[in-house]
C-alpha cells in the first residue's frame, strides 16, 4: 500500500504524535508498504511532505494582497479571533495539501481532528481515510478560549470546537483512540457513534529506546542526591507549575534531591521565573529540548508527570520502559496505564500537597521506589510491543479499505 500519515500540527515537534508517526512509518515500511509523512512546517509557514523534503510555502500559495482580503473576509464570517486563527490555518493547510497531491495514496491516516476534516474535503473519493485521535482537541481549545483568551464570543468558539471534534471523529472510515477514557468522552460528550471507534493502545520501539539509554552524554547525576525528572512540553496543561509548587514544599523538609525539567514550550520563561521566586534555582534545572531523554531517564530516580489534561502520555511510556518509579496525575487515560501502588503512583491533578507527599514517600522508601520501577518496566516491555500494535493498525487499514469500496 501507499500510505500517507498526516497531521495538522507543526512537524517535527517534541511530543507523542510525531514520535508515533515516525515509529509507525518505520514499522509499516518493514512490512513492505510505502509511507510518507505530512504536516505543517515551522511557524505554519508551509505544508510539507517531511521525508521527501517537499514543501509548499504559504506566501507562494496566495499573494499578499489576496491573503489580506481573505483574512478580512474571515473576520466577518468568524468573529471570535481564535476561530478566525484556526479557520485561516485550515484554509492554507487544505491549499498546501492539495498542491502536494493526494492521488497516489491508497490510504491516508490522519492524526488529529483538523487534518481529518481538511483532508476528507480534498482527497479522492476512492481513497480510504483512517483517523487516530491522540487527545480531545475540543477540551484543550475550549479551556483556552474560556480561561486564557476569553472574549465576548468565546461561547461561539466553544460551539465551533465541539462541532470540529464530532466531525474529526466521524469523517474517517474508522477512528482509532488509545483508551476507554477518550472513547467514552467522544461517545458521551460529543455523541460519536461507538461503532465508529476502535480502542488500540500505542506501540513503542522498546528495543531502540533501551539501546539509547546506554548512549551516554555529558550530563552526570549528582553523587549525593536523588534525581526527580519531568520530560515534555512546558505548557499550562502539563502542570509543571504545580510540580514546582510541590518541590518548594518538599525543600522545607529535605534537600537530598534535584529536579531536571527537560523540554521547551510557551511557559518556559514563566516557569524559570517561578523557580527563582520559590528559591529553587539551585535545586531545579531547566535542560530545554534535548535528544538524550533515554539516557537522562536512565540516570534518574523518579519520573513525575503533573499534567492537568492527558490522553496516553508518551513520557510515561518512556519512563516505564526505562524502569523508573512514576508519579502521574489521575486524569484522562493515565489510570489505564498505571496500577496505583504497583506500577506507579496516581496523584490528584493540581493537588500540590499530595504531590509533595508522594515524592517524599518515594525518597524516604527507596526499596518501594525501586520496586515500582521494576514492575513498571516489566509491564511496559510487554504492553507496548510495537509489533502487536502495528498489526492492529494494519487490520484497521484493511477494514477501512473494504468499507470504502463497499459504500
Amino acid at each position: 500500500m501507499k500510505i500517507l500519515l498526516a497531521t495538522f500540527w507543526i512537524t517535527p515537534h517534541v511530543g507523542g504524535v510525531w514520535n508515533y508517526m515516525q515509529q509507525l512509518k518505520e514499522k509499516l515500511e518493514s512490512f513492505g508498504h510505502e509511507v510518507d509523512l505530512l504536516g505543517y512546517g515551522e511557524g505554519h509557514n508551509y505544508v510539507h511532505i517531511i521525508n521527501e523534503n517537499r514543501r509548499i510555502e504559504k506566501d507562494k500559495l496566495i499573494p499578499l494582497r489576496t491573503a489580506k482580503l481573505l483574512e478580512k473576509s474571515y473576520s466577518s464570517k468568524h468573529v471570535d479571533p481564535v476561530v478566525k486563527y484556526y479557520e485561516l490555518l485550515r484554509y492554507f493547510y487544505e491549499l498546501g495539501v492539495r498542491n502536494l497531491g493526494l492521488e497516489k495514496y491508497d490510504l491516508i491516516h490522519t492524526q488529529d481532528v483538523f487534518s481529518t476534516v481538511c483532508i476528507n474535503r480534498i482527497k479522492s473519493n476512492t481513497t480510504a481515510l483512517v483517523a487516530t485521535l491522540h487527545g480531545c482537541v475540543a477540551h484543550e481549545l475550549k479551556h483556552y478560549v474560556t480561561h486564557i483568551h476569553k472574549t465576548p464570543t468565546s461561547n461561539l468558539a466553544c460551539v465551533y470546537f465541539d462541532k470540529l471534534e464530532f466531525e474529526g471523529a466521524t469523517y474517517a472510515e474508522i477512528t482509532i483512540v488509545a483508551n476507554e477514557w477518550l472513547k467514552n468522552t467522544l461517545t458521551s460528550e460529543f455523541h460519536v457513534p461507538a461503532e465508529q471507534l476502535k480502542v488500540y493502545h500505542y506501540g513503542y520501539d522498546t528495543k531502540s529506546f533501551l539501546k539509547r539509554m546506554d548512549e551516554k552524554t555529558a550530563i552526570q547525576r549528582p553523587t549525593d542526591k536523588k534525581v526527580i525528572i519531568y520530560t515534555g512540553r512546558l505548557s499550562e496543561f502539563k502542570g509543571v507549575h504545580h510540580l514546582l509548587g510541590a518541590l518548594s514544599q518538599l525543600k522545607k523538609s529535605r534537600n537530598d534531591w534535584v529536579c531536571w525539567i527537560v523540554g521547551d514550550g510557551p511557559m518556559q520563561e514563566e516557569l524559570i521565573n517561578q523557580s527563582k521566586v520559590l528559591g529553587l534555582e539551585n535545586d531545579v534545572f531547566f535542560f530545554g529540548r534535548r535528544d538524550d531523554i533515554p539516557y537522562l531517564l536512565s540516570i534518574s530516580d523518579i519520573f513525575v508527570l503533573p499534567t492537568l489534561m492527558e490522553n496516553q502520555p508518551l513520557s510515561v511510556i518512556e519512563a516505564q520502559i526505562s524502569g523508573k518509579a512514576v508519579i502521574a496525575s489521575d486524569v484522562g487515560g493515565v489510570p489505564e496505564i498505571i496500577e496505583h501502588g504497583i506500577t506507579g503512583v496516581l496523584s490528584p491533578a493540581g493537588d500540590e500537597q499530595m504531590l509533595t507527599m508522594h515524592i517524599n514517600y518515594l525518597l524516604e522508601n527507596e526499596p518501594y521506589m525501586k520496586n515500582l520501577g521494576f514492575n513498571a518496566q516489566k509491564w511496559g516491555l510487554e504492553h507496548w510491543s510495537p509489533d502487536k500494535a502495528v498489526q492492529k493498525v494494519l487490520g484497521v487499514y484493511e477494514n477501512a479499505i473494504f468499507k470504502k469500496r463497499n459504500k
